[in-house]
C-alpha cells in the first residue's frame, strides 16, 4: 500500500472519528470503533493524537471536543466578509419586528445559517449557528436557489433531493422551479410552513455587483403572527431596505 493512500486512509478516519464525537456528544472507544468499523487500537491512538492537540477531552472513558473547534468555527465565520457587513442591519431588524432575523450562505448545497438575531417576542427556532439546511423549504434557501445559475440548482436537486419536511414542503420539481422564477420576478421568497409547521417566514436574497447571490435574509415567526399585509408587504419592505445597505455596503468593500 502506498504512502498516499495510508495518508488518505488516515486522514479519513481521523475525520471520521471527529464527525461521530460531534453527533453523539461523547463516545467510548468500543463506540467509535463499531460505529466506524475501525480497529479500537486504531480508534485510541488517533484518539490520543487528537487530545495531545487540544481537539478532544476524556471525561472518565468518554471523549468529547473541545470548544476549540468553537474558536475556529468562530474565526472561519469572521473571514466572511458578508458576515460583518450584515450583523448590524440584522441587529435592527430584529429590534424593529420584535421577530428573528437570520443571515444563511449557501455551502456544499446547503444553506448555512451565519448569523441570527432575535427581538422582543421572536422564537429562537432550531436554527443553530453553523447548522446545515435544505434549501427547498425555506424562505431563505428559496431566495438563494431562485438567483443560481440552473446548472448549480439542478446539482444541488441532484445531490440532496426535495425531502419532505411538513406537509406544506415542496416536493415536485416543476413546481420548485416555477416559484424561483415567481421569486426572481418578485424578489421575495416567502415560506410558508415548509420546513416546520406552525413557522412563517420571508427572505430577500442578497447579491453581489454581478447578480450572483452571496446570502439570504429572513425574518421568521410564528405564522399566527407572521400573516396578512405584516408578512406580504410591510416585512418585505424592512427586508428590501436592509438587503440594499448591505449589498451597498459589499460593493464599496470589494472597492
Amino acid at each position: 500500500m502506498s504512502s498516499d493512500t495510508t495518508d488518505r486512509q488516515t486522514g479519513s478516519k481521523i475525520l471520521g472519528i471527529i464527525s461521530a464525537l460531534n453527533e453523539r456528544g461523547e463516545a467510548g472507544v468500543t463506540e467509535l470503533a463499531e460505529q466506524l468499523d475501525i480497529a479500537k487500537s486504531t480508534v485510541h491512538y488517533h484518539l490520543d493524537t487528537l487530545r495531545k492537540e487540544g481537539f478532544v477531552v476524556k471525561d472518565s472513558k468518554k471523549y468529547r471536543l473541545t470548544l476549540r473547534f468553537m474558536e475556529m468555527g468562530e474565526r472561519v465565520r469572521r473571514r466572511i466578509p458578508l458576515y460583518d457587513i450584515a450583523k448590524d442591519e440584522i441587529d435592527t431588524l430584529a429590534a424593529q419586528t420584535g421577530e428573528l432575523v437570520i443571515l444563511m450562505v449557501e455551502e456544499q448545497c446547503l444553506g448555512v445559517y451565519l448569523y441570527k438575531a432575535g427581538g422582543k417576542g421572536a422564537i429562537d427556532v432550531d436554527a443553530p449557528i453553523g447548522r446545515f439546511a435544505t434549501l427547498h423549504n425555506r424562505a431563505l434557501g428559496k431566495a438563494i436557489l431562485a438567483h443560481l445559475d440552473q446548472s448549480r440548482v439542478e446539482e444541488i436537486l441532484a445531490k440532496r433531493g426535495l425531502p419532505r419536511t411538513t406537509p406544506r414542503t415542496t416536493v415536485d420539481r416543476e413546481q420548485l422551479f416555477e416559484e424561483l422564477e415567481r421569486i426572481r420576478n418578485e424578489d421575495i421568497a416567502f415560506n410558508r410552513e415548509e420546513a416546520i409547521e406552525g413557522l412563517h417566514g420571508v427572505a430577500v436574497p442578497i447579491l453581489d455587483a454581478d447578480g450572483n447571490p452571496l446570502g439570504a435574509i429572513s425574518i421568521a415567526g410564528p405564522a399566527k403572527r407572521l400573516e396578512g399585509e405584516t408578512f406580504t408587504e410591510r416585512y418585505p419592505t424592512l427586508l428590501s431596505k436592509s438587503r440594499n445597505v448591505i449589498e451597498l455596503n459589499v460593493q464599496h468593500t470589494d472597492r
